[in-house]
């Protein structure tokens, strides 16, 4: 039996994702190529720049397997199928199970919102909840740093997007990712791959955006208060006992799910994984919730969203809108704390540094750096830190009760 190695090599150049790319570049190959460069940007940008690396790395590499052609990794059509009522195959998650790859699977956890929920778990565990205690005033500018998110969902409106589409890109305002991604597969999956992207950008470029924002909105004296005179940077106004750092997330987490039912899940597991931390008991649980799990979730999650990033979809004018969207979001909602801080400011008599306020959005613990970090440029001697923990913590549970608002609207 003679073997044609002409033959051979022609059948190996026609089965190859080459050929699917160069051969077939105009029938959607070119698609492939360009995300396939994108990926290789966001490796760089989460490798050698560092922006968000234990996320973004997942993500690019996960965009980048499921624009391999021809490797079945992802389908795109299955999860079409899966969300058309008019399908034989929608809402079976036995089609994927049956027909899916590998990050199909992976992604069955970010369609049920397992991942988000787990991720808010280990936030919960690593959050002290103790400078919102010490300052429960906190919480309003927490909640003021929501505003970006309703200014943006009313731009999505105004640009053609649709009520659940404004809704899933206006909560990239909360800075937010867990509920950004928790929001979006319930109400838009088809924009998964954009929103989380523009979400998780946005919150590595925190250190760049936010600072000349507070500059504009607050005075160079303003920014000079005091609050507080520190000796040392775990100071607090007032001492938290034990029992209230165990009864807040049981209160919490009764009072918003009854509110808001829709909330239940991501406030039930931020406020379980921070009992965990706090009751002195569960140490094991907390520290599991904190490292094994975080790490393990980070990873399921990050590649299965970046596989939703597929050329069809993601190359539209609609991912150009996201990221514009998401940036006025963003910028609107450090806006939204920063008045809201200014207002607090002028109600105390100046005894509150207004800079506090834009670590109102939900990205712990770097927006209350930043806050520290501009506030010693303007004071050296000062160091507010802790207080603004107060509203960066608050602002993860407004978040959640403004992504449980608009599922309660929209869902």
């Amino acid at each position: 039996m003679s073997i044609n190695i002409g033959e051979v090599l022609l059948n190996l150049w026609q089965k190859s994702g080459f050929n699917a790319i160069f051969v077939g570049f105009a029938d959607g190959g070119w698609q492939n190529l360009v995300m396939l460069i994108i990926a290789c940007v966001l490796l760089y940008l989460g490798i050698v720049k560092k922006f968000e690396p234990l996320l973004l790395v997942g993500i690019a590499f996960g965009c980048l397997l499921s624009n391999l052609p021809l490797g079945g990794l992802y389908h795109q059509e299955l999860w079409d199928n899966f969300m058309n009522p008019a399908s034989d195959l929608y809402h079976s998650y036995g089609a994927i199970m049956r027909e899916g790859g590998l990050l199909d699977i992976f992604y069955i956890g970010v369609k049920t919102s397992l991942y988000p929920c787990l991720i808010f778990m280990g936030v919960g565990a690593m959050t002290d909840f103790g400078p919102l205690l010490s300052n429960p005033k906190s919480l309003l500018l927490g909640a003021a740093a929501q505003l970006g998110v309703f200014v943006a969902f009313l731009g999505g409106v105004l640009l053609g997007f649709t009520g659940p589409q404004s809704a899933s890109i206006g909560i990239i305002g909360g800075a937010d990712g867990p509920t950004a991604i928790f929001l979006t597969t319930r109400l838009a999956p088809e924009l998964l791959g954009a929103i989380a992207v523009a979400a998780y950008s946005y919150m590595a470029l925190i250190p760049l955006i936010q600072p000349p924002i507070m500059n504009l909105l607050t005075s160079a004296e303003d920014r000079k208060i005091k609050t507080v005179s520190y000796t040392h940077l775990t100071v607090q106004t007032r001492t938290v006992s034990k029992a209230e750092k165990i009864i807040f997330p049981i209160v919490v987490v009764i009072f918003v799910a009854l509110l808001l039912p829709d909330t239940a899940p991501l406030i039930g597991c931020l406020m379980l994984g921070n009992l965990f931390k706090e009751t002195g008991a569960t140490d094991r649980l907390s520290d599991t919730a904190q490292n094994a799990l975080m790490n393990i979730v980070t990873i399921l999650l990050s590649t299965a969203v970046g596989a939703t990033m597929v050329g069809s979809t993601f190359l539209t004018a609609s991912t150009l809108k996201i990221v514009v969207l998401g940036v006025v979001a963003f910028g609107i909602s450090t806006a939204g704390g920063l008045l809201g801080g200014n207002v607090m400011c002028k109600l105390t008599g100046g005894k509150v540094n207004p800079l506090i306020g834009s670590a109102g959005v939900s990205a712990v613990p770097m927006a209350a750096r930043v806050s520290n970090t501009v506030g010693q440029k303007n004071n050296p001697s000062n160091f507010l830190l802790m207080h603004a923990m107060g509203p960066n913590v608050a602002g993860v549970i407004g978040s959640a009760i403004a992504a449980g608002f608009l599922l309660s609207v929209f869902g």
